[in-house]
């Protein structure tokens, strides 16, 4: 929106914290998408990725709660990652109905140009603020995100 757009909306509307929160949520998400995009990715791959960097092999059950990614969608996923031999699927010695998800050495390296691909984005999104902004940001984001959290998945097909 140019500034002289910018004008045209009433004061109580550009002032909405919500509102803005969710013209910033929509640039940020069309940089994250376009970028990942660009490295033939898209956002549920790098958490998953992520996830399981983070916590080892891990069951797709157990995945799915650490990523948000409901497990239908996260099927898909692991399908695209196995395919790209970035994660393995094998069975849980401890119940063969279940299957153990681990990454890959070319996961991790997948994993490390995704991580600069988002950096790069960040950078972008985040551009007019200063460091100490950048910081008060993520912590007043994070409180509000905090106190509204539910139980349920955070990671549907529109959410990062």
């Amino acid at each position: 929106m140019t500034t002289h757009e910018n004008e045209a909306v009433p004061a109580r509307l550009r002032e909405l914290p919500s509102r803005l929160l969710a013209q910033a949520s929509t640039h940020a998400q069309r940089l994250v998408t376009e970028g990942l995009g660009k490295a033939d990715a898209h956002k549920w791959h790098y958490a998953a990725l992520v996830a399981l960097e983070d916590s080892g092999p891990v069951s797709q059950a157990a995945l799915s709660a650490r990523t948000g990614i409901h497990t239908s969608d996260l099927v898909g996923v692991l399908n695209e990652l196995a395919g790209r031999e970035l994660v393995e699927r094998t069975p849980d010695p401890a119940d063969r109905r279940r299957n153990v998800i681990t990454l890959t050495p070319l996961g991790r390296r997948r994993l490390r140009k995704l991580e600069h691909v988002l950096d790069a984005t960040q950078e972008e999104f985040l551009s007019p603020l200063s460091a100490q902004d950048r910081e008060q940001l993520v912590r007043l984001l994070g409180r509000l995100v905090e106190h509204h959290a539910t139980s349920g998945p955070t990671m549907g097909p529109d959410s990062q």
